[in-house]
């Protein structure tokens, strides 16, 4: 079903979507309409009350036939803001929102980036202040995936800048309120159908129950959800290696040099020998991930190893493969060159590949 979804509403259309730098809402209200949205939710909530491994499945196919920018915006949307609601949010909020989300009506968005922290989250300058009514947010967030079409966003913010990351807390940001506005669109080098923002928060007046969870716990909330962030990521890695290995066997087969195909090359073999064992040993750790999510057992360490080794071997296997398909490979008309540009990103957003580092060696050594 999802691949005959995609043969129909995406497949047809998804080139025109990549040069308008965002895909339409009528997609989110047909995906929603198909059931790709909230799959993993409740029913009463307006999901479909399936395994959570379905989502991640979602996002694979989509990747794997190099729909980048739409396999990202779908992360966001369906793997990260949506669980955030359903194990932080109240009865209340979660009735507000998530039908709307599992219907496609509204699109999700979460705001951690600033321009003056990126991974560096107790840095973050924006700011929420108590009021007699509610909340007053101040601030600013920047390369916020679906930030142009959101309608709603989980923000992060300090609501007590003394007490360092004890003091952030996450708030639901409806994007009709007054204050709220949004940048031009950022231009990126690749996935330029998932549209990336700037968003602004001028003295947004938010009302008591905008705060999701607790207040001052913002950056344990942030922790307990990126072990599912980065199984999406995972799944978008392993997804577009497998695109990128089938565009390259076609090409090989059919592709001669001289005289005999670019596929009889010994090092062409062995080249694309060792992009399958990588697909091999990834499938194989996101599963283990995917087990030990479904039992509560994926803790940070796990997750940054699959981030940090999957999106490191999507960037490998994307530069193996376009060098295969020669001067050709450089040139848009080429599928593979597009699998190329929207991997790079991958070892940057979701934490870099630096700090996935820094958190495995944490686990071995203790703080440096």
């Amino acid at each position: 079903m999802i691949c005959r979804f995609l043969d129909q509403e995406v497949d047809p259309h998804y080139d025109a979507w990549e040069e308008a730098g965002e895909v339409p809402r009528e997609l989110w209200r047909r995906m929603g309409e198909a059931g790709l949205l909230g799959i993993d939710m409740p029913e009463p909530l307006g999901g479909a009350g399936a395994d959570f491994a379905i989502t991640q499945l979602v996002i694979e196919e989509i990747s794997r036939r190099g729909f980048g920018g739409l396999a990202s915006a779908y992360n966001i949307h369906a793997n990260i803001v949506m669980p955030y609601l359903l194990h932080i949010a109240t009865p209340a909020q979660q009735q507000r929102w998530l039908p709307a989300m599992a219907s496609g009506e509204v699109i999700g968005a979460i705001a951690m980036t600033e321009p003056g922290a990126g991974s560096d989250l107790a840095g973050m300058k924006s700011r929420a202040r108590r009021t007699e009514s509610g909340w007053r947010l101040d601030g600013g967030k920047i390369f916020i995936t679906n930030g142009q079409v959101a309608d709603l966003v989980i923000v992060c913010a300090k609501t007590d800048p003394e007490a360092g990351a004890r003091g952030v807390s996450l708030f639901l940001v409806d994007t009709t309120l007054p204050g709220f506005s949004r940048g031009q669109p950022i231009k990126k080098i690749g996935q330029h159908a998932s549209d990336t923002a700037e968003l602004f928060f001028d003295g947004i007046e938010l009302p008591e129950d905008a705060l999701l969870g607790e207040e001052g716990r913002g950056f344990a909330y942030l922790m307990q959800e990126l072990p599912r962030e980065r199984l999406g990521v995972g799944a978008q890695a392993l997804g577009a290696m497998q695109g990128a290995l089938a565009l390259t066997l076609e090409y090989v087969r059919e592709r001669r040099a001289f005289g005999q195909r670019v596929g009889d090359f010994q090092n062409t073999r062995f080249t694309l020998a060792e992009v399958q064992a990588d697909i091999e040993m990834g499938r194989a750790y996101l599963e283990k991930c995917m087990a030990q999510y479904r039992q509560g057992e994926m803790g940070p360490t796990e997750a940054a190893i699959l981030k940090l080794r999957l999106t490191e071997m999507q960037c490998a296997t994307a530069d193996t493969c376009l060098q295969l398909f020669g001067g050709y490979g450089y040139t848009r008309e080429y599928p593979i060159s597009r699998f190329y540009l929207d991997a790079r990103v991958q070892t940057i957003y979701a934490g870099t590949s630096e700090i996935m580092k820094e958190v495995v060696a944490r686990s071995l050594l203790g703080k440096a």
